[in-house]
This record gives structure tokens, C-alpha cells and sequence, in this order.
């Protein structure tokens, strides 16, 4: 099992249908899972995919309209059902706060685990680890919705030849790594940069600065197409992008593998969002997401 998976919850637009539970999504990055946008139903789907509530250490909403948000009740009940042993930090819209309330204290249950609120009020990073920076930008919808970017830190790789050639091994080559040099020998002589892999999740939106920000170099872009191409002109009106739309974006900003979600239940073809996304030119890795796939992040440029 790939330890950098998307784990597809659901791929419903507004409503479930017989095939497409609403939306919900689980980033396995190492050890940690982010779950994004939880609705209705996200419980019964993370039993059948195999995603217990251990697996969540934080959650990102990008806004409260229920086919991304309903199903918060259910997963923070799960959480302090199953005792979660660590603290799970939540991420939503700040001007959403008292739907986060409702949703979180929707029933009466007992409290067992830290659940950390950090609402969302700007663009910019909403957490640096080791492992990530965790960062928000602004979409365009008719309520205020955010996505998120996950970057991982770049760092350097050890080119064993050149280590061998001059004669580290052992001990020294972690010496080498943490003071930068033994003797006339640098880390740059024996080693090379290594970019960090780059994730973004991008739902309800028309085109729009944010969206570019988020995609730029992503590994795996994450992206809504609730509309074909025909349809431009609802989607511009209710606040969505098209399958078209949405691969031009990933062209653009050189993305690798591109997982097209989101979909409206007008639409009966699931492959008419790949023709009309390989039409708009994208020619990197494409998935028309399903319910209960999983998706590996591309393996990471040597």
C-alpha cells in the first residue's frame, strides 16, 4: 500500500445518487490523514473503504454547503466514540463558525477527544510540520470557500557515487547532511536537491486566482468539474468549473496526475469528463474519480 494515497470517499455534486455518495476524501501523507470535506454519509463510506477514524489527524472543510459539510457530525461523534488517541485539528471557513457549532455539537455525546478549531480567515499557511506546510488560498463561490495546498519541504539526496568517491560512509554521512561539510568535501559535492511532492484540493469555484495558486506544480491536483464544457455558462452562474476548464488549469500549471471530481448527477457518462479533459490539452495522469478508489501520489521526481 502506497504510504501517499487519495482515498475517494465520494464524488456527488449537491446530491447523492445510486453510484455517488456526497463528497468526501482522505490523504494518506505517511502517517497522517487529512480528511476533506466530509458530507452526508462519509461515516458508512470510510467502514466500506477501510478508513477508521484513527486514520484522521485533521480535517479541511473548504465551505458549509452540506454536500462537503453534513457528514462532520457523524465523523466527530466516530472520533470520540472510537477514543482517538491523539488530538485531530479541524480547518473550515472562519465566517462559517456557527455552522461548524451546529454540526459539532448536533446531537449530545460525550467528549473524549481534542478536537483543535482552526478556523480559516485569509489566504496563507495554517500549519508547518516536519512532514508539510499546510496552506489555505480563496476560491470564488457564492458562500466563502477555501482550498487547501499541502507542500512538502525540499530536501537533498545522497548520490552514492560521489560519496564513495570521496571516501563517506558510514557515521559521516549523516554528519555530512547536518553540518554541511567534512573537511573540503560539501553537501553539494555529494549530494542533490530533491524537490518536496506538492498536493492541492480544490472544490466549488469559478476560475480565479486562487485556483491557479493552489495547482501550481502540484504531484496531485484534486479538482471539481461538476459541468461538461457545454454547460459554461451554469457553471460560471452557480460557481463550478468544467471538465475543460479544469484540465486547462492543470496544463498550465504543470501538474502530474489530475483527479476530476465533483460530478453533476445531469451527467449519465463519466467518460465524457476525460475526452473533454484530454481535449483541453492536459496530457499528465488523469483519473475521473469513483467512489471508494484509491489514488497514489505520484512517486516523486528523483
Amino acid at each position: 500500500m502506497s504510504s501517499r494515497e487519495l482515498v475517494v470517499l465520494g464524488t456527488a455534486s449537491q446530491v447523492p445518487t445510486r453510484h455517488r455518495n456526497h463528497n468526501g476524501y482522505l490523504l494518506r501523507w505517511d502517517g497522517e490523514g487529512i480528511l476533506f470535506d466530509p458530507g452526508e454519509g462519509t461515516q458508512r463510506q470510510m467502514l466500506r473503504a477501510g478508513v477508521a477514524a484513527h486514520d484522521i489527524n485533521r480535517i479541511c472543510v473548504t465551505h458549509f454547503h452540506g454536500d462537503h459539510s453534513l457528514g462532520l457530525a457523524g465523523v466527530i461523534q466516530r472520533i470520540n466514540l472510537d477514543q482517538v488517541p491523539h488530538p485531530v485539528t479541524a480547518h473550515y471557513p472562519a465566517s462559517g463558525q456557527h455552522f461548524f457549532d451546529r454540526l459539532r455539537y448536533a446531537t449530545a455525546y460525550r467528549e473524549s477527544v481534542e478536537l483543535t478549531e482552526t478556523p480559516v480567515a485569509a489566504d496563507g499557511p495554517l500549519a508547518i510540520t516536519d512532514a508539510y506546510t499546510l496552506s489555505a488560498h480563496r476560491l470564488s463561490h457564492p458562500v466563502e470557500s477555501y482550498g487547501y495546498r499541502l507542500v512538502e519541504p525540499d530536501r537533498r539526496r545522497m548520490l552514492p557515487a560521489r560519496l564513495a568517491e570521496h571516501s563517506i560512509a558510514g557515521p559521516d554521512v549523516g554528519r555530512i547532511q547536518r553540518e554541511g561539510a567534512i573537511g573540503d568535501v560539501t553537501l553539494d559535492d555529494v549530494s542533490e536537491p530533491r524537490r518536496g511532492q506538492r498536493f492541492a484540493f480544490i472544490m466549488d469555484t469559478r476560475l480565479c486566482d486562487g485556483v491557479y495558486a493552489l495547482a501550481e506544480g502540484c504531484d496531485m491536483l484534486v479538482i471539481e468539474s461538476t459541468f461538461l464544457d457545454e454547460d459554461e455558462r451554469l457553471a460560471t452562474e452557480h460557481g463550478h468549473l468544467t471538465a475543460g476548464q479544469a484540465a486547462r488549469v492543470a496544463r498550465e500549471a504543470g501538474v502530474r496526475h489530475l483527479v476530476l471530481t465533483h460530478f453533476s448527477q445531469r451527467y449519465p457518462d463519466p467518460g465524457a469528463f476525460e475526452t473533454q479533459a484530454r481535449a483541453a490539452g492536459f496530457d499528465g495522469e488523469l483519473t475521473v474519480a469513483q467512489d471508494l478508489i484509491r489514488v497514489p501520489v505520484p512517486t516523486r521526481h528523483q
